[in-house]
């Protein structure tokens, strides 16, 4: 029980730091979750590729924040390119 809070304190705290840098503003309580624990997926798995051991909660907070950055970035590629646009 005590991982799922952390998980989701280290995803809040990624995705609202990495919603404000990439958007400007926070995309909202749930959203920033979202992005922030799919992040720290990403990141985790990216810092794993290269050699990083992720061991503090600062450094789970780094790589979740880089993760959810490139997965905004992505988004907003996609949705530019209209390949998630709503018709």
């Amino acid at each position: 029980m005590d991982n799922i809070i952390v998980v989701l304190l280290v995803g809040l705290v990624a995705g609202f730091l990495a919603s404000r840098v990439m958007t400007g503003r926070g995309m909202g309580l749930i959203w920033d979750i979202v992005v922030g624990v799919l992040g720290a997926l990403l990141g985790g798995w990216l810092a794993g590729l290269i050699g990083i051991a992720v061991g503090s909660v600062l450094a789970e907070v780094i790589v979740a924040f880089i993760g959810a950055c490139i997965l905004i970035f992505l988004f907003r590629a996609l949705v530019g390119r209209g390949v998630l646009r709503r018709t």
